[in-house]
């Protein structure tokens, strides 16, 4: 399904949050709170924007990864790097539960609108946890779901009545159905915490944005 979408993924996603995804995903590369010279993963990279934003905090002398399992992604990937002239970052393919990498590897993990998707999530977690450093920071971007009106009502409106229709422009509508079924069947804010913790995260918080359709989780590997 992903390498289906690959090509109008980034349409896409500007559509449906007009434009907004930009922004936090700098904000969740904030969080990761690099410095020159560090090395991180992005994992379920898909087109590359995250891992760009971490190439900025790394410098020159950083190392940035982006992983994900669908290769037409990661082909698009590779172009947007070269066009940006974005130094220090590479794309790889990588099963998120399953990651080639040895164990304390990472100064910081990240994840942008990709565990929702994993087989697994709590093995993902896991996965992301071991491959961090002791000190390292892992950072979960993510859609959420606003409880109160009037904002939950637009909220279901749109993912349920104009994700659907936006997707039909993919030419496969199932993938953009598929969208607000998983965020339904994702944990909220508090469930993602407590699963940041179980996976052995400390000093887990997080911030709410866009009056709660989008939350950034972030934890500390002891």
């Amino acid at each position: 399904m992903f390498d289906r979408v690959a090509a109008r993924y980034d349409l896409l996603n500007s559509l449906m949050t007009a434009g907004l995804h930009h922004d936090w995903r700098q904000r969740a590369a904030d969080r990761a709170e690099l410095s020159p010279g560090d090395s991180a993963l992005d994992v379920c990279c898909g087109t590359g924007d995250l891992a760009i934003e971490l190439s900025g905090r790394v410098g020159p002398d950083g190392r940035v990864i982006g992983c994900d399992f669908s290769e037409p992604m990661l082909d698009l990937a590779r172009e947007k790097t070269a066009a940006k002239h974005a130094a220090g970052v590479r794309f790889e393919w990588a099963d998120a539960l399953q990651l080639p990498y040895d164990g304390e590897r990472f100064d910081a993990v990240t994840v942008g609108f990709g565990v929702r998707n994993l087989a697994d999530l709590d093995r993902g977690l896991r996965e992301m946890a071991r491959v961090l450093r002791p000190g390292g920071r892992l950072v979960v971007l993510e859609i959420t779901q606003p409880t109160r009106p009037p904002l939950s009502t637009f909220y279901s409106l749109w993912f349920d009545r104009i994700v659907p229709v936006l997707g039909r422009l993919t030419r496969e509508p199932e993938a953009y159905s598929y969208l607000p079924e998983s965020v339904r069947n994702f944990p909220d804010s508090r469930g993602l915490a407590a699963k940041l913790d179980a996976a052995g995260l400390e000093r887990v918080r997080w911030t709410v944005l866009a009056g709660g359709i989008v939350a950034i989780h972030s934890g500390l590997r002891g």
